[in-house]
């Protein structure tokens, strides 16, 4: 009996220091609602607005999912802009480890916006294909929209806004900071003994309970507020 509960405490320990591993080294990613005052060139003169952005990004794929929602209007029309004829996009700035631009786009109205009222741009949705491993941010730049058929309204941001997403991406095969491969088992547990492939056992289970929390942390953070 003595000998059979060392071996149980032995590998209890083994899962629960296999967990803190994985914990600590779990990519990360913040986001934070910025102010972006707005400049827009519009067909009936100079507009401006400031509209809080936020940035948030999903795991899919090799890839991320990214997401723009907006809490304000940056402009206004003087008709009416009947339902399904104005359509937002707009260019997110890359930065950090990766240079470039992230191209979002909205979808089409869903009812008819009265004359003279803020344009609700809502949420813009585009995909990041990151190319090597490393922190990489996500800020707004020129947002554009497009109602009966031409561009009505171009802004670009004036404040020099900071990122609204700054995200750790790792994983990418070939790009820096890639793990070497491991040597002769590959991808199998290790059979050494039971305490080697509990440990093991238990880092596999830490890693799919948090990528599990994180989607959720994802999903509900903007609900949350």
């Amino acid at each position: 009996m003595p000998n059979r509960r060392r071996t149980t405490a032995a590998l209890t320990a083994a899962v629960a220091v296999a967990g803190a591993v994985v914990l600590a080294g779990a990519p990360v990613a913040q986001a934070e609602v910025v102010d972006v005052d707005y400049a827009c060139e519009t067909k009936i003169g100079p507009k401006s607005a400031v509209s809080p952005v936020d940035i948030k990004a999903v795991k899919s794929g090799g890839g991320y999912t990214i997401t723009m929602s907006f809490e304000k209007g940056v402009s206004d029309s003087p008709v009416e802009l009947p339902k399904g004829v104005m359509t937002p996009r707009a260019e997110l700035v890359l930065g950090g480890d990766a240079s470039g631009k992230v191209k979002v786009t909205g979808s089409p109205n869903t009812a008819a916006i009265p004359p003279d009222t803020p344009i609700s741009i809502g949420t813009l949705t585009g995909t990041f294909t990151p190319k090597k491993n490393g922190k990489v941010t996500f800020t707004a730049g020129v947002l554009t929209v497009h109602a009966l058929g031409m561009d009505a309204a171009v802004c670009t941001p004036k404040n020099n806004p900071k990122p609204s997403l700054e995200l750790q991406v790792t994983g990418v095969s070939g790009g820096s900071d890639t793990p070497p491969p491991a040597a002769d088992g590959g991808d199998q547990l290790p059979r050494t003994g039971p305490l080697d492939s509990a440990v093991a056992l238990g880092t596999l289970g830490g890693t799919v309970l948090l990528t599990g929390a994180a989607g959720v942390l994802w999903l509900t953070r903007r609900t949350a507020r």
